[in-house]
């Protein structure tokens, strides 16, 4: 069975759908995002492989769900330190980086040398509605982040590509390759460019709202929020096709 895939415009309205019909707040899909980002690094770099986690947080919902898996990965044992360079005075974001500050989860601005420290990456800095070119103070970081040795986990997007078309043909990113990636609710077509390990995490996903978009929801096993789903070229090379709802 392929799993659909969700554009930009189709995963903004699931969004709203949630936070609708589905009777969702914000801050549980941030928490229950975030969840599922921290089991996946868990899945593929358990605290045995290094403890120094670098979370990089943009300024949107992305960076929320970034702020989120920083605390769960405290919990879990881990040593995380976060790059939140553009802070917002919104009372949701400010909650999340209290409850941070509460844990002595330490804050950084100097990105690279925390790299160099680090044994795995959360890239939670571009979501599904980014798009053009990359800014400042993110540009340096997504070009740290193309040369490093250091494995990365992308949420949602690897930061810098096009949620339609992947990584940009020459600009910054263009060869950012995460070694893992997880979709939150479903993946999205640049799903089909990127080689390396796939989660998929949107346990939480009503019914009647998987039906509307058309999702094949994968099968989670126990108390698992994420799922490993191949990618392209990995199983029969048809494992993704694109949701029609809103196109």
């Amino acid at each position: 069975m392929a799993l659909r895939t969700l554009n930009a415009k189709n995963a903004s309205a699931l969004d709203k759908d949630l936070m609708s019909v589905g009777a969702f707040s914000l801050d549980q899909l941030m928490e229950l995002a975030g969840l599922s980002v921290s089991e996946a690094l868990y899945r593929v770099h358990p605290p045995s492989k290094g403890k120094n986690i670098l979370v990089a947080c943009g300024p949107g919902n992305n960076g929320g769900d970034g702020l989120v898996a920083a605390r769960h990965l405290h919990h879990y044992g881990y040593t995380p330190t976060v790059f939140f360079p553009k802070r917002t005075s919104n009372e949701l974001y400010s909650r999340l980086a209290t409850q941070l500050h509460n844990l002595d989860i330490p804050f950084t601005e100097d990105f690279r040398r925390l790299l160099s420290q680090s044994h795995h990456v959360v890239d939670a800095i571009f979501g599904f509605s980014f798009e053009g070119e990359v800014r400042e103070p993110f540009r340096d970081v997504i070009a740290a982040l193309e040369e490093t040795r250091v494995p990365v986990l992308s949420v949602d997007a690897p930061s810098s590509w096009s949620i339609e078309s992947g990584p940009p043909a020459s600009s910054v990113g263009a060869k950012f390759m995460p070694a893992t990636l997880i979709s939150l609710t479903a993946p999205k077509p640049l799903v089909k460019h990127f080689t390396g390990t796939h989660f998929v995490g949107g346990r939480f996903l009503p019914k009647a709202v998987a039906e509307k978009y058309e999702l094949d929801l994968p099968k989670y096993e126990g108390v698992d929020q994420v799922v490993e789903v191949p990618v392209r070229g990995q199983a029969d090379g048809k494992m993704y096709a694109v949701s029609s709802e809103g196109a």
